[in-house]
C-alpha cells in the first residue's frame, strides 16, 4: 500500500478561514484576507467545529495518489460520493501478471495462504487464455472487415481484454487518484478510521488522516474516529477499546 497527498489547497486553513470570516464580519473580497494570522485561522477553525457550521470547510481540497490496494477496496472507496476518483482501468490496461493484495489473516495461516496464492495464479491463466482466444476471433474478425494486421491487432486487443477482466479477482491491485474537499474527507475519517472499519481501508484512510494533519493540523485535529473525540456510536458493535484508540489518533504523525 502507497498513499501520497500529491496535491491539496494552497494554504487551506486560511482558506477556510477566510470564507468563514467573510460569513460572519464586515469584510469585502479585497480585505477578507487582511489580518488573518495563524492565531486568528485558528480561533476561526475552532468557533466553525463549535458552531458545527461545517460548509466552510468545503472551500480546502485535498487529493491523494493511491497505489498497492485491492479491486475490493475499490468498491469500498467509491461509496463516498462527495469525491472525484481516476481508477487504473483494467478494460484497456491489460493484467498479464497481475499484482494482487494478500489479506494478513490468510497470509497467517500457512495452508490458507497456499490456497490463496494457488488460486491467484490459477486466475492469472484463466485471464490470459480468455485474453489470447478472445484476441484471436476478434482480429480475424476485424481483417475480415478491411482493418490491416496492426490496426486489427490493437482492436482485437482492447475488445478481448474488455471481456477477459471479468475472471480477475477482487485481490487483483489497482491505483487511483481520488480527491476529497475537507468536509467530505472529515466524514469519510469518522467512518473509515473505526476500528470497525474493513482493515484496508481503515489503513488507507488512517495513513490519508497523517498526511492531512502535515499540511493543515487545525483543520483535522479532532478527525479520526467518532471515540477520538466522544462516544463510541458503534453501540453492541463497539470494539472496546477506546481509550487505545483515542491514544493512537492523538499521536498519529
Amino acid at each position: 500500500m502507497k498513499v501520497k497527498l500529491i496535491a491539496h489547497t494552497p494554504d487551506p486553513e486560511k482558506t477556510v478561514a477566510c470564507a468563514a470570516k467573510l460569513c460572519y464580519a464586515a469584510a469585502d473580497i479585497d480585505t477578507v484576507m487582511d489580518g488573518l494570522t495563524d492565531e486568528k485561522v485558528a480561533s476561526f477553525l475552532q468557533m466553525l467545529a463549535d458552531m458545527g457550521h461545517d460548509s466552510p470547510i468545503e472551500h480546502a481540497s485535498f487529493t491523494f495518489g493511491i497505489e498497492g490496494v485491492s479491486r475490493s477496496f475499490l468498491a469500498e472507496m467509491t461509496r463516498h460520493r462527495i469525491a472525484s476518483y481516476s481508477v487504473q482501468s483494467q478494460r484497456y490496461v491489460r493484467e498479464n501478471n497481475f499484482t494482487y493484495i494478500l489479506p494478513p489473516e490468510i497470509e497467517a495461516i500457512p495452508e490458507a495462504k497456499e490456497e490463496y496464492i494457488k488460486a491467484m495464479e490459477e486466475d492469472m491463466e484463466h485471464y490470459v487464455k480468455l485474453a489470447a482466444l478472445l484476441k484471436e476471433k476478434h482480429f480475424k474478425a476485424f481483417t475480415a472487415e478491411g482493418d490491416d494486421e496492426k490496426t486489427a491487432a490493437r482492436k482485437a486487443e482492447k475488445k478481448a481484454i474488455e471481456d477477459a477482466r471479468f475472471v480477475l479477482p477482487n485481490a487483483c491491485a489497482t491505483k487511483m487518484i481520488c480527491s476529497f474537499n475537507a468536509r467530505s474527507l472529515r466524514n469519510f475519517f469518522s467512518l473509515r478510521c473505526c476500528n470497525r472499519a474493513q482493515w484496508e481501508i481503515r489503513a488507507v484512510a488512517t495513513e490519508m488522516l497523517r498526511l492531512v494533519r502535515e499540511v493543515a493540523p487545525n483543520l483535522f485535529a479532532k478527525s479520526g474516529p467518532p471515540c477520538f473525540c466522544g462516544a463510541c456510536d458503534q453501540n453492541t458493535m463497539t470494539c472496546g477499546k477506546a481509550k487505545e484508540v483515542r491514544e493512537f489518533f492523538l499521536n498519529l504523525k
